[in-house]
């Protein structure tokens, strides 16, 4: 019995030392990744993000050392498995995958991106601009608005201790009601959306098709798969999270997805590469795959020089998404599934153009019906979750997108709002008892 109990114990730690070996470049890539992100994108602090965001198991294994002469990040474990990231203007951080760093940093030339207008926003009224005017509080007799003593329990309740959220914003009949942030945050915060991101590549999917660039309900062009079953995939397939392609994510090292976003050059090519497990439409499989195979078909529908300017122009400056910031793989590919960092703000612009059906300030972004579209399904719809009974003290028709780590926009048209939360969150937030303080 002593010698059976000496292997298994043996064999555990022989596994569990497996693990964490294949484990260490995904420890120093998200590291240096998040690292490279948070001070360079956000202007936050190294110290506070290695406290905060990089102080838990096991990326609390890794080191991370920033070098702001040439805005870079590099990450080690214990000395060994070195990932860097380098901070591009215009583009954000990006792994050094597949390519050197002289590579990477010649990649994309300065004509090729976006720049913002000048504006002074604090002089224009919100949405379009950040002026708040106090006279925006909903009518006391309004039966869709909150009352101000349960906006105020809404936010404490959300900003209860262990909760890890950052920043909050309530609009409520295209006004910002309700906004707090935690210590060291602000509006001018770009923050992570992680798979919020997913929200964004529905609309950017939506400005192809408003421009007759993209049929949704055609296969995937995709050259691998034309030899095989594959090649009846739709995109509708992929955005429903439908395409039965084999995708393994559980957010544990190593699976599928992290291995994609932390070690790999092409993120689309590495999840086109899946195998079919089932047939196409049949079977829900949540997949930050499929969202980037998605961002790898609308890289082919946009010009090379266009590329990079494309999602500012036609969309983010379009809805007032000023300080926002998608970044690419080291392929040159948007990472449509994990990587768009904007403040609170932003984000809520962003919720506000679903709450009016893709329409903003009296000019349609999204085609009719795109967010109708977007909405159908059971609890999952294109690229945005559903209610449908997940939050049963919701309002039916309230709709989401959501992050890693506690990231969240909800939209319930019914109720005129719009609520935004970011957060670094460690355990699951109990959303059908925080939202009900807004019903």
């Amino acid at each position: 019995m002593r010698r059976r109990w000496i292997i298994t114990g043996v064999g555990l730690g022989a596994l569990l030392a497996f693990l964490l070996w294949n484990s260490f470049p995904l420890i120093s890539g998200y590291g240096a990744k998040v690292m490279c992100s948070a001070v360079f994108v956000a202007g936050r602090d190294p110290a506070n993000v290695a406290q905060q965001d990089l102080g838990h198991f096991p990326f609390s294994l890794g080191r991370f050392v920033v070098d702001r002469k040439d805005s870079s990040v590099t990450g080690t474990v214990w000395g060994l498995a070195s990932s860097k990231a380098i901070y591009r203007r215009g583009l954000g951080a990006t792994l050094v995958n597949g390519l050197t760093e002289r590579q990477l940093r010649r990649q994309v030339p300065d004509a090729w991106l976006p720049s913002a207008p000048v504006l002074d926003l604090d002089t224009m009224d919100w949405p379009q601009g950040d002026r708040i005017r106090d006279t925006a509080w909903p009518d006391p007799a309004s039966p869709s608005g909150p009352s101000r003593l349960n906006l105020d329990k809404f936010l404490d309740r959300i900003f209860a201790d262990g909760n890890g959220t950052r920043a909050v914003i309530v609009v409520y009949n295209d006004h910002i009601i309700g906004e707090r942030y935690a210590p060291g945050f602000d509006q001018h915060t770009l923050l992570a959306g992680w798979s919020m991101t997913k929200g964004i590549t529905n609309a950017l999917l939506g400005i192809l098709v408003r421009d007759s660039l993209l049929d949704i309900q055609e296969p995937a062009s995709i050259a691998a798969w034309k030899g095989d079953q594959r090649r009846s995939i739709a995109i509708a397939d992929l955005m429903h999270m439908r395409s039965g392609l084999r995708w393994w994510e559980f957010y544990a090292l190593p699976d599928a997805c992290s291995r994609m976003l932390f070690e790999e050059k092409d993120m689309g090519n590495f999840a086109a590469r899946s195998d079919l497990r089932h047939s196409p439409g049949q079977v829900f499989n949540y997949s930050s795959g499929t969202a980037n195979i998605l961002s790898t078909i609308m890289r082919g529908k946009i010009d090379g020089s266009y590329y990079y300017k494309w999602p500012y122009e036609q969309l983010f400056y379009r809805i007032g998404m000023y300080h926002t910031v998608i970044e690419p793989d080291a392929g040159g590919t948007f990472v449509g599934s994990s990587y768009c960092y904007a403040t609170a703000r932003d984000w809520a612009r962003f919720g506000l153009l679903y709450l009016h059906d893709g329409v903003w300030m009296g000019c349609r972004i999204l085609p009719e019906g795109w967010v109708r579209f977007t909405r159908e399904g059971d609890r999952y719809g294109a690229l945005w979750w559903l209610n449908n009974g997940r939050w049963p003290h919701v309002a039916a028709d309230a709709f989401a997108c959501e992050g890693y780590e506690g990231q969240h926009i909800w939209v319930i048209p019914s109720r005129k709002l719009v609520v935004v939360r970011l957060a670094l969150q460690r355990d699951k937030l109990d959303v059908d008892n925080v939202l009900r303080w807004l019903m």
